[in-house]
């Protein structure tokens, strides 16, 4: 394999890393919210900022090819925060 079939590779992994992490987080997000569980909403916090972390760091080392999938999430993750804040208020 070459090295631009490995940069191509590693740059689609960390996009299904992202997508699944800010899966993770919404499904937290919405189970900590329904029950209204310290722990859980503890716990989903942590998930949304790791999630959060996970995409800002592949939009930092990426090509500007996959803007719109990074938007989307950035959009997701932010109504997980929303929504957090909301049930903890």
């Amino acid at each position: 394999m070459n090295q631009h079939d490995n940069q191509v590779n590693t740059g689609f992994n960390e996009l299904q890393q992202v997508k699944m992490s800010v899966k993770a987080a919404q499904k937290m997000v919405g189970s900590a919210t329904m029950n209204m569980d310290n722990e859980l909403l503890q716990d989903a916090t942590r998930a949304v900022q790791n999630a959060r972390t996970q995409l800002n760091s592949v939009k930092e080392n990426g090509t500007g090819v996959d803007e719109a999938f990074l938007c989307e999430e950035e959009k997701l993750l932010d109504q997980c925060e929303e929504q957090l804040n909301e049930a903890k208020h």
